[in-house]
């Protein structure tokens, strides 16, 4: 469906055009003519899938034609400053000809960041984008007046629920206009959002969009490996690589550790970490998408939401919780077509993680064999292996791990072709992937 057949503000579909998109993706063809109808609306679907068009273009065309002004008119709450302001950028872009206004507001920063926050939220910026607790923060010193609000978002909704947003979430929703138009979008569905979503929206239409698979250009493998193994593994794998690496691990804890170790040995990497501040954290992210960093290690606060191009490769240094955490993880690399390779470093207790992430993908991940020189142990001697028949093998028993019959060595995996990092490819017929 083209977005010319929407019927929105031809400034609004100005700014579509001046950025190359043509056609909707599905979450959007479904969801923007009910929103625009005024409906509430339940969404599921994952980051990629272009949600973040679906709630923002219908509701900039809404706000244009109302004329209306000088208050906030749509509140969007999300779980992470990283999502706030890659939001807050897409609504600048979309916006280039419309005029619409639009603040961020988060924590992590200092003074100027919350004076920025409450100004918007005096004045009434037309869109304001916050994370539950710094929105709670300005809300109790008693400023903010949302009496007015047309339209309340929640984006990435189980996330706010894993985080423990929920009560704050109710406190916020608790002082809204009760006859705004809600919306609420998320990758899964879990008991407490179904809930929440029976407190906030009022007869909603449904729509769905089902987890993809991971892409075509994503060549997967999983190394079985012991703890003490990894980061000499990782070394080994990241040495002689060229173009952007994404390490992904379960905790702060790992993140630091990892970092400082991969430091040590001269490679270009930086952290996301809540260690840093906030001003730190954006810078990291902009030297990372300018590619002024090869490595970024970082927990699963960038594997949704976050759309940055030219990662060739994605490490799971730990198996994630979820197995559909592993598909939004993998989905950082061979977007828009590209290639791409993700690894993930598991050891005995991940097994079970292992065998839930093959029956949600629907197939088996190949088992690699280890680079020269790292030894097997013992936790991972009763690992299954895979045979040639990518089937898995019962466990070796020898030390002869990754040696040929003629007594050669085989090559470690590199992670797929060596590439220099891209940018973002332009063209007609693109669809927005906020």
């Amino acid at each position: 469906m083209d977005f010319s057949e929407f019927g929105l503000h031809p400034d609004v579909l100005d700014g579509i055009e001046a950025l190359n998109f043509k056609t909707a993706t599905p979450i959007q063809e479904k969801a923007i003519p009910l929103i625009l109808e005024g409906k509430d609306v339940i969404g599921t679907a994952q980051t990629g899938t272009g949600k973040t068009a679906a709630f923002v273009l219908p509701i900039m065309h809404m706000i244009m034609e109302s004329g209306e002004a000088h208050f906030t008119q749509a509140l969007i709450i999300v779980p992470t400053r990283e999502l706030a302001m890659q939001i807050d950028q897409a609504i600048e872009a979309y916006s280039y000809f419309a005029g619409i206004s639009s603040v961020a507001v988060y924590g992590g920063g200092g003074g100027k960041d919350f004076a920025q926050g409450r100004d918007a939220l005096q004045k009434g910026a037309d869109i304001i984008i916050a994370t539950p607790g710094r929105l709670l923060s300005h809300m109790s010193l008693g400023y903010v007046d949302f009496s007015r609000l047309r339209f309340l978002v929640l984006d990435e909704a189980d996330r706010m629920l894993d985080m423990g947003f929920i009560p704050d979430l109710t406190k916020i929703i608790e002082t809204l206009n009760p006859n705004r138009q809600s919306l609420l979008f998320s990758a899964t569905m879990p008991h407490g959002i179904m809930k929440l979503a029976k407190t906030m929206l009022k007869n909603p239409a449904t729509v769905s969009v089902a987890l993809s698979k991971p892409a075509e250009g994503v060549t997967q493998g999983v190394y079985l490996v012991g703890d003490r193994q990894k980061i000499p593994l990782i070394v080994e794998l990241l040495k002689d690589r060229t173009g952007r690496t994404l390490i992904f691990c379960s905790s702060k804890l790992a993140v630091n550790e990892l970092y400082k170790k991969l430091k040590s040995r001269n490679l270009s990497v930086e952290r996301i970490s809540s260690d840093l501040e906030q001003n730190e954290r954006e810078q990291v992210m902009l030297d990372y998408r300018n590619q002024k960093i090869d490595i970024l290690v970082a927990t699963d606060v960038l594997s949704r939401g976050i759309d940055i191009d030219g990662i060739d490769l994605v490490v799971n240094f730990e198996a994630p919780r979820d197995a559909e955490d592993y598909v939004h993880r993998i989905g950082r690399t061979a977007r828009a077509e590209r290639k791409g390779t993700a690894l993930t470093l598991i050891n005995h207790m991940d097994l079970q993680r292992l065998k839930r992430i093959e029956k949600l993908i629907g197939k088996e991940v190949p088992k690699l064999p280890l680079p020269p020189g790292l030894a097997e142990e013992p936790e991972q001697r009763h690992a299954p292996r895979q045979g040639s028949n990518g089937r898995s093998q019962p466990p070796r028993r020898s030390g002869a791990e990754g040696q040929r019959k003629d007594g050669g060595q085989k090559q470690p995996f590199r992670g797929g072709q060596r590439r220099s990092g891209g940018g973002r490819s332009s063209g007609s017929g693109q669809t927005p992937a906020a």
